[in-house]
C-alpha cells in the first residue's frame, strides 16, 4: 500500500519469452490443490520480460531501481521464518530514476543450474520462482512467478531384482520377488509371491506403496509416512506351493522421484510394503525400499505392452543370470527405460 492508502503507484507483470511454446504441467500447491506451471529442466535458460504499468499514466514515478531475481529455495513448515536459498541470481533492469510511462524490460538467465526437483510435501516445500522488484523509498512494488522443475535420470546401469523372505517359525514361509529395484515413474512393477509353508489362515494380502518424507536433522527429525497406493494381491486363503503374480502400474499414482538428503534439509523415499492379514486380524508385513526416477518423454506405448515386456523379462531372468536380448519394439522399449 502507498503512504496515503491509495494502493501502489505501479503494477509489475512477469512473462516468459517462450510462454506460447513452453510446456505446462500440474503441480500440487501447499493447500493440496493442483495448478499448472511452466516446466523447466536443469541447465535451461530462463528469459522473459518485466512490464511496469503506471496506475496514473503521465505522472512521473520515482524509483530506486528495478531488478529481477531467479530463486530456488526450501521452506520447512515448522521453520517458516527461514527460507533456505540454494539458487539466487539477480539482474538489474533499470537504474534509479523516473518512469513517466509504462515500460517493459527484457531479462535472461542463461543455462541456469536447477539441481533439485520442485516438491510440495507434508512438512517441506522446494520451489523455484522469478521475483521482480521496483524499489521505492516508502514501499517496494513486487511480483513473483513460480515455475516447476523436473529432474531427469538415465536408465540405471545396475538394476537387480529384489528377492526376500517372510517367515514365522513353523507357521508361515513366503518368498517374494520383484523384477527390479529401480523404477521410473511410469513403470510397471512385476513380481511373484511363493507360498512355501502356510499353517495360519490368511484372508487378505496386499502391497502398499509408502512415501516417507524426512525433514530436519539431529533431534529435530520429522518422519511423515503417506500410503500412496494399496494393491490387493489376494482375497482368500492361499495353499502351500501356490504362486501369485504381481503387476502394479505406477502411472496412475502421484509419485515423485526418490530424493535423498536434498540440500541437507529433507529426503523422500519410497517403500513396497507387503501386508498379510489373518482371520484374527493380525497383520504381518515386510518392507523393501525401491528407487523411483523420472525419465524423459519418449514415444508412449500402451501400458499393456509395457507390462508384457516387463513380464517377459522377469520370467526370463528369475531363474537365469543372463538378461534376454530383444529386437524390434521390445528393443526400443528396453533402450528407453
Amino acid at each position: 500500500m502507498s503512504f496515503f492508502g491509495f494502493g501502489p503507484a505501479a503494477e509489475l507483470d512477469v512473462s516468459l519469452s517462450d510462454a506460447e511454446s513452453r510446456r505446462r504441467v500440474e503441480h500440487k500447491t501447499e493447500d493440496g490443490k493442483k495448478e499448472k506451471y511452466f516446466l523447466f529442466y536443469d541447465g535451461e535458460t530462463v528469459s522473459g520480460r518485466v512490464t511496469v504499468t503506471l496506475r496514473n499514466p503521465g505522472k512521473r514515478l520515482e524509483h530506486q531501481g528495478l531488478k529481477v531475481e531467479f530463486i530456488g529455495q526450501i521452506e520447512l513448515y515448522y521453520d517458516r521464518g527461514n527460507h533456505h536459498e540454494f539458487v539466487s541470481l539477480v539482474k538489474d533492469l533499470a537504474r534509479p530514476g523516473e518512469i513517466s510511462q509504462s515500460q517493459s524490460f527484457d531479462f535472461e538467465f542463461t543455462h541456469v543450474e536447477k539441481p533439485y526437483e520442485s516438491y510440495t510435501g507434508q512438512n517441506v516445500k522446494l520451489r523455484y520462482f522469478l521475483r521482480a522488484t521496483l524499489s521505492r523509498r516508502l514501499n517496494d512494488v513486487g511480483k513473483e512467478m513460480d515455475i516447476v522443475v523436473h529432474t531427469l535420470s538415465t536408465y540405471p546401469e545396475l538394476n537387480s531384482s529384489i528377492k526376500m523372505e517372510v517367515g514365522i517359525e513353523d507357521c508361515l514361509h513366503i518368498e517374494f520377488e520383484y523384477n527390479k529395484s529401480k523404477y521410473h515413474l511410469k513403470d510397471v512393477i512385476v513380481g511373484k509371491i511363493y507360498f512355501l509353508l502356510v499353517r495360519i489362515k490368511i484372508k487378505h494380502m496386499e502391497i502398499d506403496i509408502i512415501k516417507r518424507e524426512t525433514t530436519g536433522t539431529g533431534p529435530n527429525v520429522y518422519h511423515e509416512n503417506d500410503t500412496i497406493a494399496k494393491y490387493e494381491i489376494m482375497d482368500g486363503a492361499p495353499v502351500r506351493g501356490e504362486s501369485i503374480p504381481i503387476r502394479l502400474f505406477l502411472a496412475g499414482y502421484e509419485l515423485t522421484p526418490t530424493m535423498r538428503d536434498i540440500n541437507k534439509k529433507f529426503s523422500v523415499r519410497y517403500y513396497l510394503n507387503l501386508v498379510l492379514i489373518d482371520e484374527e486380524e493380525r497383520r504381518y508385513f515386510k518392507q523393501q525400499e525401491v528407487v523411483l526416477w523420472r525419465k524423459g518423454d519418449v514415444v508412449r506405448k500402451s501400458m499393456s505392452h509395457q507390462a508384457a515386456i516387463a513380464s517377459q523379462r522377469f520370467e526370463g531372468t528369475s531363474h537365469a543370470e543372463t538378461r534376454p536380448q530383444y529386437t524390434g519394439a521390445a528393443a526400443v522399449e528396453q533402450e528407453h527405460e
